[in-house]
């Protein structure tokens, strides 16, 4: 009998490409603002902004094309141009535009895992955007659930366990944010797998937990994930 009930997996920077889009548009943002202020001076007022904004817009491309707006007239004193605030808005739908860029060993992974465990696809942010992404992925049929939540919290997790009648126990989460896929399910009691992406987020930044936590795996692909399953199953 397998240790686990369901398997879950982040979407975003996990299974396919999200935070290069964000990090590409940035660089666009500071070049239209960089005859105002200095770029690192940039970057952190929009981070402040998306932050301060996370309550009202929650997470997602629309979410950060507003706060790319209210910090581009912010920092000009309202003298951009209704040029440059259409082009911003461009920016932001050319990140809904096309299908996902699948990380690699992503596709292979899944499709191996499916004929062994009930699997979950458990990401945040719009349900539009994220319905959207999925549905383009080529990766939808392989999950047995769907569950797209607006914030990755202890308590988010533990109401979502008990919707499915699963033990924390018998869940395992596989992600690459430590802030929202680790450090709640291992609060709760789960397991989760921690992939780290070459590019995340400053706001999922956080401390891992301490080597040796119950619980907590840390690889350096999702390639590697059967394996260690495989002696997790073992053990």
């Amino acid at each position: 009998m397998s240790r686990f009930d369901l398997l879950a997996f982040d979407a975003d920077d996990t299974l396919w490409q999200n935070e290069r889009l964000y990090a590409a548009v940035q660089v666009k943002f500071v070049e239209l603002l960089a005859r105002y202020h200095p770029e690192e001076w940039i970057r952190e007022q929009l981070y402040q902004t998306e932050t301060r904004n996370l309550e009202q817009f929650g997470y997602g491309v629309k979410a950060f094309a507003l706060s790319l707006i209210e910090t581009a007239v912010e920092l000009t004193e309202g003298r951009i141009s209704g040029r440059d605030l259409q082009s911003l808005v461009d920016l932001a739908k050319g990140m809904l535009q096309g299908k996902p860029e699948l990380l690699e060993h992503a596709e292979e992974t899944i499709h191996f895992l499916k004929g062994k465990y009930p699997l979950m696809l458990l990401t945040k942010g719009d349900l539009f955007e994220q319905e959207g992404k999925i549905a383009r992925s080529g990766l939808a049929d392989r999950f047995r659930y769907v569950e797209i939540l607006s914030q990755k919290t202890a308590p988010v997790y533990r109401s979502l366990l008990e919707k499915y009648s699963i033990a924390p126990g018998r869940f395992l989460m596989v992600g690459n944010a430590l802030r929202s896929d680790i450090l709640p399910v291992l609060e709760i009691g789960g397991q989760a797998v921690y992939i780290p992406h070459a590019l995340t987020w400053q706001h999922e930044h956080a401390d891992p937990p301490a080597k040796g936590h119950p619980g907590f795996y840390q690889l350096e692909h999702l390639g590697q994930l059967p394996a260690l399953l495989e002696q997790i199953e073992k053990d």
